[in-house]
């Protein structure tokens, strides 16, 4: 995943140089979650996602989330920020049954916040939330005990796995990151 491009002087659509150097986009780095197929039931029961970007090196992944009536997602801790905007449907977390997220919340979470999510099963819809996440989710079992990490890397082997199990062939998002050797040939 080494860098195949080097920083260049960049300028305007007239030709004047800018006073800094950027990286050439040759094309936009764009997806329609039209094109995505949906992983089905994914994180649990209910629970499925539409990789947009997953940013393996940076810890970053951004999902388009389906959650059927009645689904949730256990107590977890957040490592780093979260951010969530509700689409459509409603969902609300167990600690707070009293803020419930609907279409158009935006809900910022800060690093080392913990909840549980909870999609109503009196939902008469899907609930769709688009959803950034800087870091993982540590998941706890309803008595305190660890459960899993959900992270970029995680959501990466689940779409992998989970894509070929249903059959849904590869499937295109934006990856992230470059590692790699510098001073060696590609």
């Amino acid at each position: 995943m080494t860098v195949t491009v080097d920083p260049a002087p960049m300028a305007t659509s007239s030709g004047a140089l800018l006073p800094l150097v950027a990286l050439p986009q040759g094309e936009l780095l764009t997806v329609n979650e039209s094109n995505i197929p949906r992983i089905n039931d994914a994180l649990g029961q209910g629970v499925h996602f539409k990789p947009l970007r997953l940013d393996l090196e940076a810890g970053v992944w951004v999902v388009l989330a389906t959650i059927a009536p009645g689904s949730s997602i256990p107590l977890h801790y957040h490592t780093g920020i979260a951010e969530a905007y509700t689409l459509s449907g409603s969902w609300h977390y167990l600690e707070y049954p009293d803020q419930a997220q609907t279409a158009g919340s935006y809900l910022y979470e800060p690093a080392g916040s913990v909840h549980t999510f909870v999609c109503p099963a009196s939902n008469t819809e899907d609930t769709v939330i688009f959803i950034r996440v800087e870091g993982g989710n540590v998941n706890f079992t309803e008595d305190g005990q660890f459960h899993s990490i959900l992270d970029s890397v995680t959501i990466r082997h689940l779409t992998a796995t989970l894509a070929e199990a249903q059959g849904l062939g590869p499937i295109d998002y934006i990856g992230g990151g470059a590692a790699g050797f510098m001073g060696r040939e590609a």
